[in-house]
């Protein structure tokens, strides 16, 4: 489920320092940061510059610490030592932001035939290294690795906050859904903070909060296909997020074919379509997920998914035969900036 890094999938379009709201004067303050291996951007309006520091610098530190947990680039993460118990002789209680992550991924794995898993680390690091190399894992290196994937090898205890894997060499990826809940987190501290007009951007994944002053929402572009093109869609987005999961960036080409870094974890290999998934969500780490399941689902299965989830909608471009295909869910057209 690893998320291109280069994907920047969302373009926020925010408005000038000098708008004032009719209550208050409230200027635009922002800040970049590097976390989770992207750029992650705060956007947000306040009346006194040491209140905006403050929200961005309490916003930044949490994204640091889901960073610390969540990581499975990192050894020592939360997740990292969780996997590492693999297979695990009795539950292992989590914390609250490691729960809140597992308990979502497998909820949606059981709604999307386990096409999004958050035990595909093994699969995850053969890519990883195979695009490194520039060449494709052997096919009994795939084969070994299909036998410590599968989410129903994660058996979680709700009540207890309890976490056990089943089979050997089990690793955790939350690739496709921990920049999205950061977003969500980050957001939540700002407001926390009292201020609630305010954005935050973790690559392709956005939370955004009340808009900013005299707007409607923010005015939010979604990426083409082609990441060097500029957005021809565009939606409004407050007190929402959305996320986009595509591959213009990182794949691997071998022999002719083109292999996604979203890997299907029922072949083992990555996807050969092109494709680019927004998905609009009230939750962060329900957008950033989703946008991973459809990517894998395809148009079909993919927009029956987005409809059968409340408040959620999504606009998936494909190429078909050649050509560009768009495919939108029947709530996107209420978000859609003409």
């Amino acid at each position: 489920m690893e998320r291109s890094e280069m994907h920047a999938a969302l373009i926020f379009l925010a408005c000038s320092a000098q708008v004032l709201s009719a209550d208050e004067k409230l200027e635009r303050y922002s800040q970049r940061a590097v976390h989770m291996g992207v750029e992650f951007e705060i956007v947000l309006y306040a009346p006194r510059e040491g209140a905006a520091q403050k929200a961005m610098s309490a916003a930044f530190a949490r994204v640091a610490e889901l960073d610390k947990c969540l990581s499975d680039y990192n050894a020592e993460s939360e997740l990292s030592r969780l996997s590492a118990t693999s297979p695990s002789p009795e539950p292992v209680k989590v914390s609250d932001d490691l729960w809140a992550v597992l308990s979502a991924s497998q909820k949606l794995s059981a709604r999307c035939e386990g096409k999004f898993d958050l035990t595909i680390g093994p699969l995850t690091k053969l890519w990883r290294r195979a695009r490194r190399q520039k060449e494709l894992p052997a096919k009994v290196q795939i084969e070994k690795a299909l036998q410590s994937v599968g989410y129903q090898h994660l058996l979680l205890d709700e009540k207890a906050h309890t976490a056990r894997l089943l089979k050997p060499d089990m690793r955790l990826d939350a690739g496709g859904i921990a920049k999205g809940f950061a977003a969500e987190e980050a957001l939540k501290t700002i407001r926390e903070l009292s201020i609630t007009q305010a954005l935050v951007r973790a690559s392709g994944d956005i939370a955004a909060g009340e808009p900013p002053p005299g707007e409607k929402g923010w005015k939010i572009g979604l990426a083409p296909l082609d990441p060097d093109q500029p957005p021809e869609k565009f939606i409004w987005l407050k007190n929402a997020a959305v996320s986009t999961s595509g591959d213009a960036r990182q794949h691997l080409v071998v022999d002719g074919k083109r292999y996604s870094h979203i890997i299907d974890p029922h072949t083992g290999y990555g996807i050969s379509s092109r494709s680019s998934v927004s998905v609009i969500a009230s939750r962060g780490i329900d957008a950033d997920s989703l946008a991973s399941a459809v990517s894998l689902l395809g148009p079909e299965k993919g927009m029956q998914l987005v409809e059968e989830t409340p408040g959620t909608a999504a606009m998936m471009i494909v190429e078909e035969n050649g050509s560009l295909k768009s495919y939108t869910s029947s709530r996107f057209a209420q978000l859609e900036a003409k």
